[in-house]
């Protein structure tokens, strides 16, 4: 009759720094240079430069961004992306755009999304690593011939 009630653990949920937005690059913006941190990131203007993230980031649908290569724990496209993208997770929205290779984890689309690349599964993805490209063996056999014959 009196028995004591049982509580739930009071146990707080904890947001990963990776999985919110701490910083925005605004629809009015134009940036060039290079991006390295932690914490997310939104991309609304336009972006051209390297960046290596520690956290989310996420292209918004007015986004633009032109990138040799993006690293980052996770990648959210809905505008346009033109480089390599290199993420534990990415996910391209309806309106998302993306001319480049993807290496992942985790990897997901919605209806209309577009992408003009390859995508490589990974069981684990080290986004602190410079990605390696695996090269053409037609190039590899060119180069090894100019190289023999500037030896001679």
């Amino acid at each position: 009759m009196f028995r004591k009630r049982e509580e739930a653990p009071s146990t707080p949920m904890k947001v990963q720094p990776s999985e919110r937005v701490t910083s925005v690059l605004g629809p009015e913006i134009v940036w060039k240079g290079n991006l390295s941190g932690s914490g997310g990131l939104r991309i609304e203007g336009a972006y051209e430069g390297e960046i290596d993230l520690r956290g989310m980031l996420v292209i918004g649908a007015t986004g633009r961004v032109t990138c040799p290569h993006i690293r980052s724990s996770a990648v959210i496209i809905a505008g346009a992306v033109r480089g390599d993208i290199t993420a534990e997770k990415v996910e391209i929205r309806s309106t998302g755009r993306v001319w480049g290779d993807v290496v992942t984890a985790a990897f997901s689309t919605e209806e209309g999304a577009f992408l003009r690349g390859q995508i490589r599964m990974e069981e684990k993805v080290d986004i602190s690593a410079p990605a390696v490209r695996q090269e053409d063996p037609t190039n590899l056999s060119n180069l090894e011939n100019s190289t023999n014959e500037s030896e001679s």
